[in-house]
């Protein structure tokens, strides 16, 4: 085979966007658009601790394999946590930072890392990365959110996997919100139903919002109840207006707000990314705080959604064991890395072997508690 020509890049303007998008295929989160917003609103810059490294292969003038790749100067908005290895090197004198990341910016979805057209190419990807990696002297190489096959192609590679848990809400054909309720255990229906009749008696009216009808004003409200709720929460920076009003205009087909109003004035937000088969839950934001507002802006208006559109997920977010209770189930993510000091690589892969099992065993313990009827 021709071995294809590499070229690692920092803009992705650079980078022809029907190119990109034929690798990333329909998820809106992988498009050119996705991580272009990303960089020209300056949410993934140096200025906050992300250097894009593209690493992108060719042949000729047709992109043949890309990989979202960062220098990280430090550990914030990954959603798999390193801190605890970060300051183990600290510790002993060693630099943790900068080190390599695959990654979407702020993203804690599943998912194809590794785009190329071919497996061949998908392996070359991965070398290069990893050779890229030991040529620039960095720490480590991290590869977050792996699907299936890329996991396993990091793992033949000598990378060490991580695993997590998630819980996603799965369709089974509902025809609406109360025959998705009838499946649950009482208690858990009950509480739902008490939750949702809370949100009711405050007054509070919810409209789901299509990024193909949602105004500039829309937006700008989204985003300044996230960012409010951020500063509550002394959350460090993530995203910001600009951002989302880039994916707004850019990506319409592929997301939903969804907005409460009490007395016909705007309180809270919640954003949502779709394609045909999936909704995955991202930011909220509220001015007010209410039972139940947070469980109904965020999960229960969106499993109506995909109840009426037939998308067959509802992905969450990250962490969040109270969904258990709300109809969700745990699903393992994962994600491989590599270390270059060996000594750390070791001391790191025995702690791998000991936080899978608890894994494994934590994901055993949250299915005997399902929610549904016939798991009681």
């Amino acid at each position: 085979m021709e071995q294809p020509t590499l070229k690692i890049i920092e803009n992705i303007a650079e980078i022809p966007a029907a190119n990109w998008d034929v690798l990333a295929g329909v998820s809106p989160i992988l498009s050119h658009a996705f991580f272009y917003a990303l960089q020209e609103s300056e949410c993934a810059t140096p200025k906050f601790g992300w250097k894009a490294q593209f690493l992108t292969l060719w042949k000729e003038d047709k992109l043949v394999g890309a990989m979202p790749l960062y220098l990280k100067m430090n550990s914030f908005g990954e959603h798999v946590f390193d801190f605890a290895w970060a300051d183990a090197y600290y510790r002993h004198g060693l630099p943790y930072y900068p080190k390599l990341l695959c990654a979407i910016p702020f993203t804690p979805v599943t998912g194809q890392r590794l785009l190329a057209d071919s497996d061949e190419v998908r392996q070359l990807l991965l070398q290069h990365a990893m050779e890229f990696a030991k040529d620039a002297g960095v720490s480590s190489l991290h590869c977050l959110f792996l699907s299936d096959a890329d996991a396993a192609l990091a793992e033949a590679n000598g990378m060490m996997l991580r695993q997590d848990v998630q819980f996603h809400w799965k369709n089974e054909g509902y025809r609406d919100f109360d025959e998705f309720l009838a499946t649950l255990s009482r208690d858990k229906r009950k509480r739902i139903k008490q939750e949702r009749r809370r949100v009711n008696e405050a007054g509070i009216e919810l409209q789901c919002i299509t990024g193909e009808n949602a105004t500039i004003e829309q937006w700008a409200f989204f985003a300044s109840c996230y960012l409010h709720t951020l500063q509550l929460h002394h959350s460090p920076h993530q995203l910001n207006e600009d951002f989302f009003q880039r994916i707004g205009a850019a990506l319409p087909k592929n997301t939903l707000l969804v907005i409460a109003k009490r007395n016909g004035q705007p309180i809270a937000s919640a954003l949502n990314y779709l394609t045909a088969d999936a909704l995955y839950g991202r930011s909220w934001g509220t001015f007010e705080f209410h039972s139940g507002l947070h469980f109904e802006t965020c999960y229960y208006q969106a499993i109506e959604f995909c109840i009426a559109h037939n998308i067959k997920t509802f992905e969450g977010g990250a962490q969040g064991e109270h969904k258990l209770a709300r109809g969700f189930l745990p699903v393992t993510t994962r994600s491989a890395h590599w270390l270059a000091h060996p000594q750390f690589a070791l001391a790191v892969e025995n702690y791998l072997k000991q936080e899978t099992d608890a894994i494994s065993e934590y994901v055993d313990q949250l299915n005997e508690r399902s929610p549904f009827k016939n798991n009681c």
